[in-house]
């Protein structure tokens, strides 16, 4: 497969998975929306459709989404995500959705040591995580993913406790 295919192919089932959270998932009912790996803002922006009654945090290394997908200075955080993150990890979230993912196994394996908890640390009980990487975590339960989502091209959990 093409690095161009497995791109759409991974952009398809973003936006598969979380039309699926909004469509077919309960969320807790308060809870803000966390979005690890902020890019170039495309998946930012369809959140900011999907769940526009949340507060949207967003974390980077530095931003460089489109002017038209920054979110306010209040909700972006810049700087290394696993120190960054670390102050959210207050069990509050509805939803995270974690875009880290690079492509390499070694790079993606040195992620996956802190990402997990990091996620499960994030979430309220209740709330879901999606993710393209797999979250192995004892509190994040996988569910499902929708039909139009390849296997192991993105993951879905919910947080059991």
């Amino acid at each position: 497969m093409s690095r161009l295919d497995s791109f759409i192919r991974r952009l398809t089932a973003q936006r598969d998975i979380l039309n699926h959270i909004r469509r077919d998932l309960d969320l807790p009912s308060k809870g803000a929306v966390m979005e690890i790996g902020l890019g170039n803002g495309r998946t930012f922006d369809h959140l900011r459709e999907c769940f526009s009654d949340r507060r949207i945090v967003a974390f980077d290394r530095d931003c460089r989404a489109h002017a038209s997908s920054v979110p306010d200075a209040e909700n972006l955080v810049l700087g290394e995500i696993k120190e960054t993150g670390k102050a959210f990890e207050t069990g509050t979230a509805a939803l995270v959705h974690a875009d880290i993912g690079t492509g390499y196994a070694d790079r993606d394996a040195i992620t996956l040591t802190w990402l997990p908890q990091m996620v499960a640390g994030m979430l309220a009980t209740g709330g879901i995580a999606a993710s393209g990487l797999p979250l192995e975590h004892p509190a994040l339960q996988p569910l499902t993913v929708p039909d139009s989502v390849p296997a192991n091209r993105y993951f879905l959990y919910r947080k059991i406790s």
